[in-house]
C-alpha cells in the first residue's frame, strides 16, 4: 500500500542521511596493514546488521509470529498444517523485505561513496594494476599499499600510484553498490509479479481487501482503547469512590494504608485462570477485594 511505499521511502532518506553524519563524524581509516579490513568491514557490515536487527524488532508482525498461539478449537490436519507453513513463509519474507530496507540502503549507500570499501581492501589491490616496483617485497607493498586511504601518509613519488589506486578501488566499490540496488529492485519487482500471479484475488478485489484489513486495525484500536478504558475506570472507581472527569461527585472514597501498598510496587501479567488474566496489581485488587472503607462527603458549595 501508499503507507508501506511512503515508510520505506522515508526510512531510506534516514538511512542515507545518517550514514553521511556517520562517516563524517566517526569514520577515520587506521591506514595500517591488517587494521584496514576489519576496521573498513565492521562499519561497513555492524550498522547493517543493527539496522536489520531493528527492522524486525520494530515490525509488529514479528511479534504477531513470535506470539501466536494454535487455537485449541482448530482440528489438527495436513492441510492447516500445511496452510499454516505456508502463510508463516510468507509473513517472513514480507517481515524479511521491510527489515531489509535500511540495512540494504546503508550497504548501497556506502558502497557508492567507496571510502569504507577503499580502506578496507587497498592492501590488497594486485600489482599489475599499477606497476609495482620490483625491488619491493610483498610486505612492504602491503604497507605501502594499507596507507593510500590517508594522502599524508604517502610519499611524493608515490602519488600518481595512490591516485591510480584510490581510482580503481572507488570505481569497484560504486559498481558493487550498483549492482546491490539492481539486483534489490529487479527481486523486489519480481517478488510482487509472482505475488500478483499466484493471488487468489482480482486486482479491484485486492485492493478492496487491503482496504477493508486497513479499517478493521484501525477500528480495533479504537475499540481496544476505549474498551480498556471503559474496564480500568470500574477499578479506579472502586479504589477511589469516583471516576476521573465526574461531574456532581459527592464523595470520595479514601484508600488504607494495606491497600496502597497493595496497588504499589511491580505488576506482572498474573493468570487467573484458564480463560483470563489480571493486567496490574490494581486489577487485582478490585476482583478481590470489597469495596468498603472510609468514604469522604465532598461539599459541593465551597
Amino acid at each position: 500500500g501508499k503507507e508501506v511505499v511512503i515508510a520505506n521511502a522515508i526510512i531510506a532518506i534516514l538511512t542515507i542521511g545518517g550514514q553521511q553524519l556517520f562517516s563524517f563524524f566517526t569514520f577515520s581509516c587506521p591506514c595500517h596493514v591488517g587494521q584496514n579490513l576489519i576496521y573498513g568491514l565492521a562499519f561497513l557490515g555492524v550498522p547493517a546488521l543493527i539496522l536489520l536487527i531493528v527492522g524486525y524488532a520494530l515490525n509488529n508482525q514479528t511479534w504477531r509470529l513470535v506470539m501466536g498461539k494454535r487455537s485449541h478449537f482448530e482440528r489438527v490436519t495436513s492441510s492447516n498444517r500445511l496452510l499454516k507453513c505456508k502463510l508463516v513463509c510468507f509473513v517472513l519474507c514480507s517481515i524479511t523485505g521491510r527489515a531489509l530496507v535500511a540495512p540494504v540502503t546503508w550497504l548501497a549507500v556506502t558502497l557508492i561513496n567507496g571510502s569504507y570499501y577503499i580502506c578496507a581492501v587497498s592492501e590488497y589491490v594486485p600489482e599489475y594494476y599499477y606497476g609495482a616496483a620490483p625491488n619491493v617485497t610483498a610486505s612492504e607493498r602491503r604497507r605501502i599499499l594499507a596507507t593510500f586511504p590517508c594522502s599524508q601518509l604517502v610519499p611524493p613519488e608515490l602519488t600518481r600510484v595512490r591516485d591510480e589506486v584510490i581510482l580503481l578501488l572507488r570505481y569497484q566499490s560504486q559498481v558493487a553498490g550498483w549492482l546491490l540496488i539492481a539486483v534489490v529492485v529487479i527481486t523486489v519487482f519480481l517478488s510482487y509479479c509472482l505475488a500478483s500471479c499466484f493471488s487468489p484475488l482480482s486486482f479491484l478485489h485486492f485492493r478492496y481487501w487491503i482496504s477493508y484489513v486497513h479499517n478493521e486495525q484501525e477500528l480495533f484500536d479504537e475499540a481496544t482503547e476505549q474498551h480498556s478504558r471503559l474496564y480500568a475506570m470500574q477499578h479506579v472507581r472502586k479504589f477511589f469512590g469516583f471516576v476521573p472527569g465526574s461531574e456532581n461527585v459527592k464523595e470520595i472514597r479514601i484508600p488504607s494504608l494495606r491497600e496502597w501498598q497493595a496497588i504499589s510496587g511491580l505488576a506482572f501479567l498474573k493468570r487467573v485462570d484458564e480463560e483470563h488474566y489480571d493486567y496490574s496489581l490494581l486489577h487485582d485488587w478490585a476482583l478481590k477485594e470489597r469495596a468498603s472503607g472510609k468514604y469522604l462527603r465532598i461539599d459541593e458549595d465551597p
